[in-house]
């Protein structure tokens, strides 16, 4: 057995030519190996790469129900820009490895994290999904709006999939205009498409908007942001806010938004949150604790702040 493990395994000799060189089956061969390994002379240790977090990425498994947890190496005095720029690069790679391209996505519209990400992606050599489908009204102010049609056009095109873009704002006025805007075929056709998505890519955001958001004119106003914090809101997924526990802030700002309804975003089966940095814990922690995502890319200080919390 010590033989025929040292010739396979350190000498990387076939085990055809290892049988021809002991004058024994090919069969018998696979079955030494086997029980080699079975009676300990052969035993598998597994080297973690530098900048691989796997024991920190199981913890976060365990400690919050996630599915799948994605920890990227940060420098320790990296700044804000540095982290979103290693979370970007770190779930670009994670995506392009696990897409296999039946997938129907939602992304959401005003998320700089997300820019990050599909800015660091590669062309797909295979399609990577079947549509990329906007989670929220992606209409805004002129100068900004590009930002929208940038992340989800060049997502698309990255993974060879159809583009559905939601012609609305993501905030409006009043309950009225929501509604009769849902009622157009047009945004019918958008809630069709949500009730259908497999997958999800979404930023998890702060109460306080990112700049792109607030430039974007759909941002609750500061007055409406006290409001949100007074009622213990933490974070925002696709403008809908929830508290530490998870539960939804929902008062009357949530009948002024057009984005896919809580119930169908938490019938999606992979909902992947991408975030991090000391400002985001809290919102990440609600995010995990109401199942707004069952999946979570994030950086390292990020993901030990989440487990000593």
């Amino acid at each position: 057995m010590t033989k025929v493990a040292r010739m396979y395994h350190e000498r990387g000799i076939r085990q055809a030519d290892i049988a021809d060189a002991l004058n024994i089956s090919q069969a018998k061969v696979s079955r030494l190996l086997k029980r080699a390994a079975s009676v300990g002379i052969v035993r598998t240790i597994v080297t973690v790469a530098p900048g691989v977090y796997a024991e920190t990425e199981e913890l976060l498994e365990q400690r919050f129900g996630l599915a799948e947890a994605v920890v990227v190496d940060v420098d320790p005095d990296a700044d804000r820009d540095e982290t979103l720029a290693s979370i970007g690069a770190g779930a670009a790679a994670y995506l392009e490895a696990t897409l296999a391209g039946t997938d129907r996505i939602g992304v959401s519209s005003w998320s700089q994290t997300l820019l990050a990400v599909v800015d660091r992606m590669r062309p797909f050599a295979a399609r990577g999904a079947t549509e990329v489908v906007q989670l929220l009204g992606g209409s805004g102010a002129p100068e900004v709006q590009g930002h929208s049609h940038h992340l989800l056009g060049d997502l698309s095109r990255i993974l060879g999939a159809e583009a559905v873009h939601v012609q609305a704002p993501g905030i409006v006025a009043n309950a009225a205009i929501r509604d009769s805007l849902l009622e157009d075929p047009a945004m019918q056709d958008i809630s069709r498409r949500w009730r259908e998505l497999t997958m999800t890519i979404m930023g998890i955001g702060t109460i306080e908007p990112s700049d792109v958001l607030a430039s974007s004119g759909n941002a609750f106003t500061a007055a409406e942001r006290a409001e949100l914090l007074a009622d213990g809101a933490v974070g925002d997924i696709c403008h809908r806010t929830y508290r530490l526990d998870g539960t939804p802030v929902q008062e009357g700002f949530d009948e002024r938004v057009i984005a896919i309804p809580v119930d169908d975003l938490r019938r999606i089966p992979r909902r992947l949150g991408i975030a991090g940095g000391a400002h985001k814990v809290d919102a990440i922690r609600g995010a995990v604790a109401g199942g707004w995502i069952n999946a979570l890319v994030t950086d390292l200080r990020t993901a030990q702040a989440l487990l000593e919390g």
